[in-house]
């Protein structure tokens, strides 16, 4: 099983970056181009387990995601395709962020694990690690930078 991941460290508290991404509905907010727009399905929250973000990327493809599993208290949460344009199976995704207790910065990581056939692994991690995760925490701290 393939596994892509992605990690950073940004110069804030660990609650003050958690306080941002905590919303599985905040992609539009803090992860700059990768989603035109986003909503939580069935009148849900974005902390509600169980909760369903259905978005449009800006190439038009729509995706569903399940949010599996959230903690406010350990900073992290998980979650699965429901629908997807991607040639993968049984994606679920974690993003977390943790503290660095000697400096009061934060370590970001956000990683999946996937099936996909053996020939396209090396292009899915590239494409999930480089493109989806790396994008999206470059894009958390330039979101960060500007509060």
């Amino acid at each position: 099983m393939p596994k892509a991941y992605a990690s950073t460290v940004i110069d804030l508290p660990a609650d003050q970056v958690w306080a941002a991404v905590r919303d599985f509905n905040g992609l539009p907010v803090w992860g700059g181009h990768m989603v035109a727009r986003s909503e939580i399905e069935d009148g849900k929250q974005g902390d509600q387990v169980g909760c369903v973000r259905s978005f449009h990327l800006h190439d038009g493809a729509h995706l569903r995601e399940r949010l599996l599993a959230f903690s406010d208290r350990d900073r992290f949460y998980v979650y699965n395709f429901e629908k997807t344009p991607f040639d993968v199976q049984n994606y679920v995704a974690t993003l977390r962020v943790t503290p660095v207790t000697d400096s009061g910065r934060s370590f970001v990581e956000w990683w999946t694990t996937f099936d996909c056939a053996p020939a396209d692994s090396e292009s899915w991690v590239d494409t999930f690690a480089n493109g989806v995760f790396g994008g999206g925490l470059k894009n958390l701290q330039a979101h960060l930078a500007k509060r």
